[in-house]
């Protein structure tokens, strides 16, 4: 096993089975639920939202371990960004899941989030791991509900079709 992906599933492992930031937030004041059919994944994201900044940011939920993973390292991501940090943010991990964005020669601001880098590979785990996101880009659009199911061209056959 080569050293990134072991250096992967650790940190895979580690936000699976402590999960940061994985509780209900005291005083949200922007809250949506994300569904992963295929999968089975389901996730709330709470948003305390205060002059347009991510002051504190949370989930709780069920699924698989990078869907969690994922849920986790996001909250750490976006706590304390601008709304506009905050679905750059976004763009850039759903276009990195996606292939769309090479984050080795593109400039962006993903840092460890690049660990999940590797799932466009997999086009069944794409929206394991973008479904989290989807779910903080609702709260933070005022969206109560999110499904991989509507997220526009279906993410799979996207990647499947590549």
């Amino acid at each position: 096993m080569s050293e990134l992906s072991e250096l992967y599933q650790q940190v895979i492992l580690d936000h699976n089975k402590k999960p940061r930031n994985f509780k209900q937030l005291e005083g949200a004041n922007r809250t949506a639920e994300g569904f992963n059919p295929l999968c089975g994944d389901q996730l709330t994201v709470y948003m305390l939202m205060e002059e347009g900044v991510v002051s504190d940011l949370s989930f709780v939920g069920t699924g698989c371990a990078i869907s969690k993973a994922a849920a986790s390292m996001m909250t750490q991501a976006v706590k304390g960004k601008s709304r506009e940090e905050a679905r750059t943010l976004f763009d850039e991990f759903h276009r990195m899941v996606t292939g769309e964005l090479d984050e080795e020669a593109e400039p962006n601001g993903l840092g460890r989030l690049t660990i999940f880098a590797g799932v466009r590979d997999y086009p069944a785990r794409v929206k394991c791991a973008s479904l989290p996101w989807h779910t903080m880009h609702a709260a933070l659009e005022g969206e109560e509900t999110v499904t991989t199911e509507n997220l526009g061209p279906n993410i799979t056959e996207a990647a499947l079709a590549e």
